[in-house]
Parts: C-alpha cells; sequence; structure tokens
C-alpha cells in the first residue's frame, strides 16, 4: 500500500491539498478575522476516522443484511492546549435510526468491533497515540 498527498502554499495559512485526485483547501485561523476557506488539518483525523470506520461498518452491515434507516458517527477529540498540541482521547458514537434495529444490536455491536478491532487502519493507528472509545446508539 502506498498513498502520496501534496499541498500547495497559497497564501497565508491557506494549502490546496490534493488526495487522490481529489482537491481540499486547508486553512488557519486568520489574524484579521476574515473567514476561513477550510478546515484547519488535525481536525481531517477525525473525519478520516469517521469515514474509515463507517465504510467498514456499512460492508459488514450488508453482509449481515441490517439495514438501517440512517448512520451517521460523531468523533470527538481532546487534548492539551500545550504545543505540540496533540489529541490525547478521542469518542467515536455511532448513530443508528431503524425500525427493529434494536433487535440486530449483536450484530451492530459486532462490525463495529470488527471494524475497531480489526479493519480500520486509521482507528488502528490513532490508538497507539490516543485512548479511543466507542459508542453505539440506536434510535
Amino acid at each position: 500500500m502506498h498513498h502520496e498527498a501534496t499541498c500547495e502554499w497559497k497564501g497565508g495559512f491557506e494549502f490546496d491539498g490534493t488526495i487522490e485526485g481529489f482537491h481540499i483547501t486547508l486553512d488557519g485561523a486568520h489574524k484579521d478575522g476574515s473567514p476561513m476557506k477550510g478546515p484547519t488539518p488535525k481536525p481531517l483525523l477525525l473525519l478520516a476516522t469517521a469515514g474509515c470506520t463507517g465504510m467498514d461498518v456499512v460492508l459488514m452491515l450488508e453482509k449481515m443484511q441490517v439495514k438501517p434507516d440512517s448512520f451517521s458517527i460523531d468523533v470527538k477529540a481532546d487534548g492539551g492546549d500545550e504545543h505540540p498540541k496533540v489529541y490525547t482521547d478521542m469518542k467515536i458514537i455511532y448513530r443508528f435510526t431503524g425500525e427493529g434495529l434494536e433487535a440486530s444490536r449483536d450484530k451492530i455491536e459486532r462490525a463495529v468491533s470488527l471494524s475497531q478491532e480489526k479493519y480500520c487502519g486509521v482507528s488502528t493507528m490513532l490508538r497507539k497515540a490516543m485512548e479511543v472509545s466507542t459508542e453505539i446508539l440506536i434510535n
């Protein structure tokens, strides 16, 4: 496996990032109060975590024939205020909605567990740096 990313400086704190042919603008807070043109880099780890584990869970639930009406993932991280400002803990909250899903709780928990313990490379990497916990909510 090999991945590459490129960031081109556009001025100030703005960078144009390219990943797998897709562009994303990264930015930082502007001292003059002007609006940012994209997210700051560190929170993208949260989005990458949600996307990685979410894709795993969707694939496994399809195989288990569990069909939620909706599925979302919230990822929250906390850390210190001194440099280097790193995350020290992360919580991944899986939210499922759908008729009769509570009867499939065991399958949902299994899918989340497999993602976290075996398949999601992003979570696995981040676990080496911080505490990562999960919560499953079914409405």
